[in-house]
């Protein structure tokens, strides 16, 4: 929920006539998209907690097969960054690692003396040199390196040789194929683009949505009057345009990759938080509408409305749109 101290932005005509004259021409921006470029692979700032951002860094180039953002997608996916994370599996720790795998693989990467999985000092270059070792068990298996990578973590190097790749495994494929997209998310980008068809017809959805009464838990329902709570608007604008993002903000934040303030286009989604080093912490998402502002369903007894995205508890943007996520700089 958004702070007390946050004002509603336009009100009234004025505010119809501003977001009217910004979906035409976003619309019109959209005539001019580029194809942009795959991008650094280096860490977006403030995607992974700030206490694992050097390991995950340092550790994530450990081999050719592995890049510091694959990595943090994939400790994400493991555990989201939980290091006291126990799965009832037994899969323990940040990289959810089973006992028997930890007592072969596990390392001291501190230097303590301690091999402790439930320690992200040593997880973390755990799963990466674990990673690598994988890569290297798999390398003649047909198909993408890192992708059967990270199939030999979840599946087992023996199952990828078995099947000359990914093997056939429901979960395994989702496992592959989630890190993957994830990956972008958590990469440092590069390029820009200009707004979308998507992020205009995003945007359209939250306008006719103005003034809806806030409701936590919200999805718009028939059962709910329609109403939406903040993530729940964002979910249901871009599912809208055919984007499916997950529920709650601080999962939309990992759903592409992440502008800067100054970089900011019409549809990308920003966030909210009381801790700036923490993704996990976002407790606030808005649609961004361009001249600062932002919709939004800020709290209880509040409407979807304009607010202001500059306040102190500004964390950062996501850009979700197929073609804007390709480049942004």
């Amino acid at each position: 929920m958004r702070k007390a101290w946050l004002v509603a932005g336009l009100a009234g005509g004025g505010s119809l006539s501003f977001l009217a004259l910004l979906v035409v021409g976003t619309y019109m921006a959209a005539g001019n998209l580029g194809t942009g470029s795959a991008g650094s692979v280096d860490l977006a700032e403030g995607t992974v907690p700030a206490a694992y951002q050097s390991i995950v860094q340092d550790w994530g180039n450990l081999c050719s097969a592995l890049n510091p953002a694959l990595l943090a997608a994939q400790l994400y996916q493991e555990s989201g960054f939980n290091p006291n994370a126990h799965s009832p599996a037994d899969a323990q720790g940040i990289a959810q690692f089973i006992p028997g795998t930890w007592a072969t693989h596990g390392l001291d990467g501190n230097g303590d003396g301690k091999r402790d999985v439930y320690d992200p000092a040593d997880a973390i270059p755990s799963a990466a040199t674990y990673d690598c070792k994988l890569a290297s068990y798999v390398k003649k298996a047909a198909g993408n390196q890192t992708d059967n990578m990270l199939a030999a973590y979840n599946a087992g190097a023996y199952a990828v040789i078995k099947y000359n790749g990914i093997p056939p495994y429901r979960e395994t494929q989702n496992y592959v194929k989630t890190i993957r997209s994830l990956e972008k998310s958590f990469a440092k980008p590069a390029g820009r683009v200009d707004p979308s068809q998507q992020a205009a017809g995003a945007i359209y959805f939250a306008q006719k949505k103005l003034g809806t009464p806030y409701l936590w838990g919200g999805n718009g329902t028939p059962e709910q009057g329609g109403r939406f709570d903040c993530s729940g608007l964002t979910k249901a604008a871009y599912e809208s345009v055919g984007i499916t993002l997950p529920r709650v903000a601080n999962d939309q934040y990992n759903a592409g990759p992440h502008p800067q303030r100054s970089e900011l286009l019409p549809g990308d989604l920003v966030f909210f938080s009381d801790d700036p080093t923490n993704s996990r912490a976002i407790r606030h998402v808005g649609i961004y509408v361009g001249g600062g502002y932002m919709i939004d369903a800020p709290r209880s007894n509040t409407v979807i409305r304009f607010d202001p995205i500059d306040t102190p508890d500004y964390f950062g943007a996501t850009r979700v749109t197929r073609d804007g996520a390709q480049a942004v700089s």
